[in-house]
């Protein structure tokens, strides 16, 4: 059995990925964690013993976090009918990114399935700022982050870019390739030619990655370096028609490169679709 953790702020963005997870483990025995933080926002404030008297304020506000959580379930159950899927409500008045991390701990979770909403301003950046704090907080666990307004299809064409300037282990790449078998599909793995050739050490980690992929189907596609690394991938996306995005969170690695490249080099390139990214 597996558990999902859906964090939801009750927005469409969160309401999508909520959908999308459930379409994406319809056929496995699983239990959702629906989780909503909640911080007053006065709750630093100098005012605030006389302003929160007896936790008036504290309980207004969790009052709400647990109604929404109970039309949300509510909604789900009115468009889904699984019998091999459990919902269970966690209220947290915590921050979001603590929250999580503690319940991956406690209640052994498999994957994380977020949003991707872009800040206030800034629609199509890469990566909303709620989900790169979770990606950078939470390293335990695979993390699914979904577009907006990204429907359900069955992945079968999955990208996975890599400059192979990192050692792999079939722990970090396990989770790649049990979802590659779950819907039948390949891994197309992308390299962006930043040198001529690859050095002895990156020829390396290339001919183990290929071993830990060699029981499933894969391709290997070497892009040019022609512009920004998530124009590349943009790209890539569009040209070999790729269903969903993996990335490995190493410190200091790919993943952070792109989501530290200046907006106005990224900003044409939201996420177009899901985006796994599995811990080092």
């Amino acid at each position: 059995m597996k558990n999902i953790l859906l964090p939801t702020d009750f927005s469409k963005n969160s309401l999508n990925a909520a959908k999308f997870a459930i379409e994406f483990f319809k056929e496995e025995e699983c239990v959702f964690h629906l989780l909503n933080t909640y911080t007053p926002a006065i709750v630093h404030s100098r005012f605030m013993a006389a302003t929160m008297h007896g936790g008036l304020v504290e309980d207004n506000v969790r009052s709400d976090s647990e109604r929404g959580l109970e039309e949300l379930l509510n909604q789900i159950n009115t468009s889904y009918k699984y019998p091999q899927h459990s919902f269970k409500c966690i209220s947290s008045f915590n921050l979001l990114t603590e929250e999580i991390k503690e319940i991956v701990k406690s209640d052994n979770i498999d994957f994380i399935v977020t949003g991707t909403k872009g800040s206030s301003g800034f629609e199509e950046v890469f990566l909303g700022s709620n989900t790169v704090r979770i990606i950078k907080s939470v390293r335990a666990c695979p993390i699914l982050a979904v577009p907006e307004d990204f429907e359900y299809i069955k992945p079968v064409r999955i990208g996975f870019p890599t400059d192979f300037k990192r050692n792999f282990s079939s722990e970090i790449i396990e989770p790649l390739i049990q979802l590659t078998i779950k819907f039948g599909a390949t891994i197309n793995i992308m390299h962006i030619a930043e040198e001529d050739q690859l050095n002895k050490y990156q020829h390396s980690n290339k001919e183990i990655l290929l071993e830990y992929v060699s029981s499933v189907s894969h391709c290997l596609h070497s892009m040019p370096y022609f512009a920004s690394k998530s124009d590349v991938i943009e790209f890539f996306i569009k040209e070999f028609g790729i269903q969903m995005l993996a990335l490995v969170h190493y410190r200091h690695g790919f993943l952070e490169e792109l989501v530290k490249e200046p907006v106005v080099k990224r900003i044409a390139f939201h996420t177009p679709i899901p985006l796994l990214v599995l811990p080092d």
